[in-house]
Formats: structure tokens, C-alpha cells, sequence
């Protein structure tokens, strides 16, 4: 069986990404209305294992993947510091040689990316990256996804991100590069994108950066945002909402967009900080079935790790 790492969405390239998008829609539909724990008809991983390593908390990280390879005929094997070596030293190097005997794939949803890096350089098994500081691709999947659902198309939509130059915020451009989407990236001073992302956007000339949101929202098709206060910030609480307060998700921000805008969040939201109550359960909104998405991308990656795709 053929295995293919996924750390960042260029792993896929554009070719990959179209597949993995094209097999998630597909097994959606194909399981419409069947009970979540029933196994898809063609179990195409059957007895296959997924090793998943939590060292941050997660909701639909570990839903997504636990669900999607039950769905696809396997099962799931659940690591976290409290619970592991990995909370008391044991190298990443060392973890990644012990798991690939054990499992036929990891999931890491981690702080540094360099970790996850190790992870996929020591394993003999593909490496799914779950979560880093620097880039969340799984998430993006899922928005390209709806979008995809929503809009038709993703070649030529344009898209608006709103508030944290983030992990999320690093892929969409990663996204919007691959996949010839424009983009509009609106942050404040000092929280830019990763400085590489942003050396990337650049040299695209469907993606620019401002300091104004209500510039960068002007005409969106998709308007994008995420909480202020990532995990691991919060000692500058305070100093971030006032710095973001301009940048909040309201109606009135949204009337600049298309008439058919679509609202995305990864989730979850602090409402009434990044988004209001009213945007986030707008007509606007697909948040649920992005949340849902999650689930049906991450099958189609699983899929497209071990060749089948």
C-alpha cells in the first residue's frame, strides 16, 4: 500500500486536492440519511488503524478522524501527553518509530509544526497533519468543501479573511495559491500571516494583505474568520481584543459582501468577539455544514494518503 504524508496542502498539490474534494462529496451523498456508525458499503479500509496524538484539546479534530476511519472500516487508537510517554520526554523521533509499528497511519494535532515535520521524517507510515501553529490544512479541506457546495466552483470565487494572521488563516492562502481562488487577507498590525505565507501571497496576483477589513470584505463571496485568542494566548487577552474589536464580524460588515456571501468559521467561536450572534446564525452562515465537512474531507484524505485516490 502506497502512503503519501500530509503536512501542508502543497503535499497534495492541485491534482490531489481536486481528488480529495471530489471523493468527499461523493461519500456524503453516498451515506445521506444511513446512522453515523454504519460502515460505508465498500469498507475500503478495512482493518486499517489510525494513531491519533492530541497535544492540544479538540472537539472536531477527534470527531472527524475518529468517525471517518470507523466509517471507512477501520478503528482508532487515541494518544495524549497526560495519557502517553510523550508527557514525560519521550522523543518525537522515538514515538513516530514505535506508532508506525502499531498503526497504519498518525494523525497529530500539535503545537509546533517542526514536530509534526519529525513525526512524518521518523514514520514509516503517512503522517496527517491535524493541527500546527503554522497551518491547519484538514480545516481548509472542509471550507473548500462548502464552498464547493455552496458557490459551485472554486476557481475564480473570492474570499475574505478577517482578523488573526493564524494557522487557519496560513492555509487559506496556501489555498487560494493552489487553487486559483482570490483572496483578501485583513489583519491588524503586528498579527500578519506567517511571514513565508505572506512571501507566497505576494507573488499571487489574485491575493493581497490590508489592515482594513471592510476593504478586504468589499464584494467577498466567502468571508472568513477565526477566534482571536488561540489556544496558548491567553496572557494577552485583553491586549487582543482591543486590537481586534475593529475586526469583529457584524452585520453590518457583512452587508459589504456579495448579496450571497457565505460566513465560515472553523469553530469554536466566542460569540459576540470575532462574529456576532446574528452572522453566525444568519442566512449567511454555513458553519454547521463546514463543522460537518470536517468529516466527510478527512475521509477523502485518509483515502488519498494511502493511495487509493
Amino acid at each position: 500500500m502506497s502512503q503519501r504524508h500530509f503536512l501542508t496542502l502543497g503535499d497534495a498539490g492541485p491534482d490531489g486536492l481536486a481528488a480529495i474534494l471530489g471523493e468527499a462529496a461523493a461519500r456524503k451523498e453516498a451515506r445521506a440519511g444511513w446512522p453515523k456508525g454504519r460502515v460505508d458499503a465498500d469498507a475500503p479500509l478495512a482493518g486499517v488503524t489510525l494513531a491519533m496524538i492530541f497535544e492540544k484539546n479538540s472537539t472536531r479534530t477527534r470527531l472527524s478522524f475518529d468517525q471517518a476511519i470507523r466509517q471507512l472500516g477501520g478503528n482508532a487508537l487515541l494518544l495524549d501527553n497526560a495519557t502517553s510517554q510523550l508527557g514525560r520526554g519521550e522523543t518525537i523521533a522515538d514515538t513516530a518509530r514505535v506508532l508506525s509499528r502499531y498503526a497504519d497511519a498518525i494523525m497529530i494535532r500539535t503545537d509546533m509544526h517542526e514536530k509534526a515535520e519529525e513525526l512524518a521524517a521518523h514514520s514509516t507510515v503517512p503522517v496527517i497533519n491535524g493541527l500546527t501553529d503554522l497551518s491547519h490544512p484538514c480545516q481548509l479541506l472542509a471550507d473548500m468543501q462548502t464552498v464547493m457546495e455552496r458557490k459551485g466552483r472554486l476557481a475564480g470565487t473570492r474570499w475574505a479573511w478577517v482578523g488573526d494572521g493564524n494557522n487557519v488563516c496560513n492555509s487559506l492562502i496556501e489555498a487560494a495559491s493552489i487553487m486559483d481562488f482570490e483572496l483578501a487577507v485583513a489583519t491588524p498590525d503586528g498579527f500578519a500571516p506567517d511571514a513565508g505565507m505572506v512571501a507566497l501571497g505576494s507573488t499571487q496576483p489574485k491575493i493581497y494583505f490590508t489592515t482594513d477589513p471592510r476593504e478586504a470584505v468589499q464584494g467577498a463571496e466567502i468571508v472568513v474568520t477565526d477566534t482571536w485568542i488561540s489556544m496558548g494566548q491567553d496572557a494577552e487577552t485583553s491586549y487582543r481584543r482591543e486590537q481586534f474589536a475593529p475586526f469583529r464580524v457584524d452585520e453590518a460588515l457583512m452587508t459589504l459582501a456579495a448579496d450571497d456571501a457565505t460566513f465560515l468559521h472553523c469553530l469554536p467561536a466566542h460569540r459576540g468577539e470575532e462574529v456576532t450572534d446574528g452572522v453566525m446564525d444568519g442566512p449567511a452562515s454555513a458553519i454547521w455544514d463546514e463543522a460537518e465537512n470536517r468529516l466527510h474531507a478527512q475521509k477523502a484524505l485518509l483515502l488519498w494518503s494511502f493511495g487509493k485516490l
